[in-house]
């Protein structure tokens, strides 16, 4: 077994196909059809089989697509590491924030890579921060912005600013006065599913006050909620990001929690592990300049 095999398998079987795979390699298809046959002779399995479509994964195929790609991780980190010596900023690096952030800032972010790191690579994942922060324990992505992340030994957690969580409404249902904790619920709610942190705030605050929250609708996407909010479906409790990715913000109305100041915190966070390389450094840089809190 060697690298060019292991490549070309794992480029084959994430393309689900030779030709596919021939086209983003720029090598011929007979080619990796040999590495394939190859490395299937040495492992004594069958990796692939054909079909119509493509190819399909064995159980052998699967279970060595997972090693695989650690492996050519693990290879493309070294390489990286071995070039940031330099003090250029090199190499590979992975971003993972929640959908809205994303929204908001990954234009911003690629131009700044553009512009200040041409020499490096950018990957941008999209997560709710429950799963983020296994993401990062299990080196999925380099670094992440999470809301509230729990204090974990292995992490190194920097808090960036916060944001308050208000009561986003339809234009014309939107209360007249702030209202209290007391008196939410009087209002129906589209709300993220268990386990988003907005949804935990405020079911934590709405239990401080004795009151259940009437949540008719659980919907996973943020825009999508608010499509529902401004046609009239109900109200939503978000933090104040979230309308800067609606494209009618006309339509809703946003009202502050009276004698509440419900509030989450962004934190940008590392494993402890990472080596603090130029590229690393750098992009963290990037981040809180580009999000952290202006006053």
């Amino acid at each position: 077994m060697n690298l060019t095999q292991l490549e070309t398998f794992v480029h084959v079987a994430e393309h689900g196909s030779f030709s596919k795979a021939a086209m983003v390699l720029g090598v011929a298809q007979p080619a990796l059809s040999r590495q394939v046959r190859a490395l299937e002779t040495e492992l004594h399995e069958t990796l692939l089989l054909r079909n119509g479509r493509g190819v399909e994964l064995t159980e052998a195929g699967r279970r060595l697509l997972q090693h695989g790609q650690d492996i050519l991780n693990l290879v493309s980190h070294a390489k990286d590491d071995l070039r940031a010596r330099r003090s250029e900023p090199v190499g590979q690096i992975t971003i993972a924030m929640p959908p809205t952030l994303a929204r908001l800032h990954t234009l911003a972010l690629i131009r700044a890579f553009q512009a200040e790191m041409p020499q490096a690579r950018l990957t941008i994942m999209e997560g709710f921060s429950v799963h983020l922060t296994e993401w990062l324990l299990t080196g999925r992505t380099d670094l992440a912005l999470v809301y509230n992340p729990e204090p974990v030994p292995a992490l190194e957690i920097l808090p960036l600013r916060r944001e308050r969580l208000c009561l986003v409404s339809p234009k014309d249902q939107a209360p007249a006065r702030p209202p209290t904790l007391s008196q939410l619920s009087r209002y129906p709610l589209v709300m993220p599913q268990r386990g988003h942190i907005f949804r935990a705030l405020m079911e934590q605050a709405a239990a401080m006050a004795g009151v259940q929250l009437d949540v008719r609708w659980e919907v996973a996407s943020v825009p999508a909620i608010l499509d529902c909010v401004a046609a009239g479906i109900g109200h939503a409790a978000l933090g104040e990001d979230a309308l800067q990715i609606y494209e009618k913000p006309e339509r809703l109305v946003t009202t502050p929690f009276a004698k509440a100041d419900i509030q989450s915190t962004l934190c940008l966070v590392t494993p402890t592990s990472k080596r603090a390389t130029p590229l690393l450094q750098r992009t963290a840089g990037v981040i809180m300049k580009m999000v952290g809190d202006p006053r």
